[in-house]
């Protein structure tokens, strides 16, 4: 959510901001309905004044026996109590068209994000690893996975695409991952694992912005609520309406749980293989912090989701993404992009963001510095540390043998029960 303030201060920047973002100038249009706004506010507030005042009066009338002026302002209180609840309306209703006006609006760049309107616009800012060079023609792991125990066949009769059933081995691989992950995070970068709700509210859906523009991309319930697709909606609104004392800042929290996508807007996209599913596990890593400490902190989480791809030894690059192919929410994005032989390119396996206080401002999340009298609100970060089922597609594609076998990575040899290598 924007601050209306800094519209109000400054409308150039603001609509300087969403060119950025490939979107026409509307700081008139909004600060417009402001101006209405706050007109009906002053307009209410004078009304309830000036009732109070004759109230006031009415008695001082009575007193001095003016029974005429009396009466006349008893008229003017009961027209001024008629006309209030319509004013009232009023004021609700265009400040409600003013809050959603700004709440379809997304997060403006900040200054270093390039410029640009599609994934052509970003830059590359380093790359790790030597992609490996094969002595047989690297397949794509839709054409080997199966006989390991990726099974595309069963899941589809029982859910339809974009469903799979991993079987034995490859079950365990992917667990392995998933705790391999969450181990790493929790122990080396400082996070606190959390166990959170898999469905949420509409208000904590609007929170961390999957609503209401990415309503399509969401499962919802019979009773209403949404399946999630990220656990940055649940760990996020773990702190939704409170005033947090700065010395609990900042908190750092992370999640191993089944996300759950529709996919509405990826018709057509990856729909070979494990890369884009309506059900996948992912490890992700959220923080709330100090408004001057998230540009630090989102090199922090970027580099705690780099240790896992250098841990696992599989090739990736780091992408600095451009104003028009961020996400709704963020002001300044970090991809990570994991290197698949099968496919010949880079994935993306990690996106970590800074919001700044754009989803704070819809949670109202604020924190109290020591010695201060008012409130800020806090900057949030999220970021994923990482996707489990992409990461499992780099280990088939990076580490398959000519014979269709998988050897596994030495970092995951620990979690996998004496297996060594997934064999056909």
């Amino acid at each position: 959510m924007h601050d209306i303030r800094l519209i109000r201060e400054n409308p150039q920047a603001f609509d300087a901001g969403l060119a950025r973002r490939g979107l026409a100038p509307l700081s008139e249009q909004i600060l417009a309905a402001d101006a209405s706004v706050r007109a009906l506010q002053t307009e209410i507030q004078a009304s309830l004044a000036r009732r109070n005042e004759a109230s006031k009066l009415i008695g001082q009338a009575m007193a001095s026996g003016d029974k005429d002026k009396a009466e006349a302002l008893k008229a003017e209180v009961a027209e001024l109590k008629t006309a209030l609840p319509a004013k009232e309306e009023a004021e609700r209703e265009q400040l409600a068209a003013l809050q959603d006006m700004l709440a379809a609006l997304p997060n403006l760049p900040v200054a270093d994000v390039p410029d640009g309107m599609d994934e052509d616009g970003n830059v590359e800012i380093a790359r790790w690893g030597t992609p490996r060079t094969f002595d047989f023609a690297p397949q794509e792991h839709a054409d080997f996975a199966p006989a390991l125990g990726l099974d595309f066949e069963t899941a589809a009769k029982m859910s339809g695409a974009r469903f799979a059933f991993l079987k034995g081995q490859m079950a365990r691989l992917e667990r392995a991952l998933g705790q391999f992950m969450i181990d790493r995070q929790t122990i080396d970068a400082g996070y606190t694992e959390c166990a959170t709700p898999l469905m949420v509210r509409d208000d904590a859906a609007f929170g961390t912005t999957q609503l209401p523009k990415f309503r399509d991309d969401l499962f919802q319930t019979t009773d209403g609520r949404w399946l999630i697709s990220t656990s940055e909606m649940s760990l996020t609104n773990a702190v939704r309406e409170e005033i947090l004392p700065e010395a609990d800042l900042p908190i750092r929290m992370t999640a191993l749980t089944p996300c759950f996508r529709s996919e509405a807007g990826s018709a057509g996209r990856d729909t070979r293989g494990y890369i884009r599913q309506h059900q996948f596990w992912k490890v992700e890593l959220v923080s709330i912090v100090r408004p001057e400490d998230s540009d630090a902190e989102l090199e922090r989480k970027t580099r705690a989701a780099e240790t896992i791809l250098e841990a696992l030894e599989l090739p990736y690059r780091k992408m600095l993404l451009c104003a028009g192919d961020m996400g709704f929410a963020a002001r300044k994005t970090y991809d990570l992009e994991v290197w698949l032989p099968g496919q010949n390119s880079y994935r993306e396996i990690s996106s970590c963001s800074n919001c700044g206080d754009f989803q704070a401002r819809r949670m109202n999340t604020r924190f109290r510095r020591e010695g201060a009298k008012g409130n800020e609100f806090v900057h949030t970060l999220n970021g994923s540390g990482l996707a489990v089922g992409r990461t499992l597609v780099a280990i088939l594609e990076n580490y398959q043998q000519a014979d269709g076998s998988v050897d596994i990575p030495a970092a995951l040899l620990p979690y996998m029960g004496g297996i060594t290598r997934l064999s056909p």
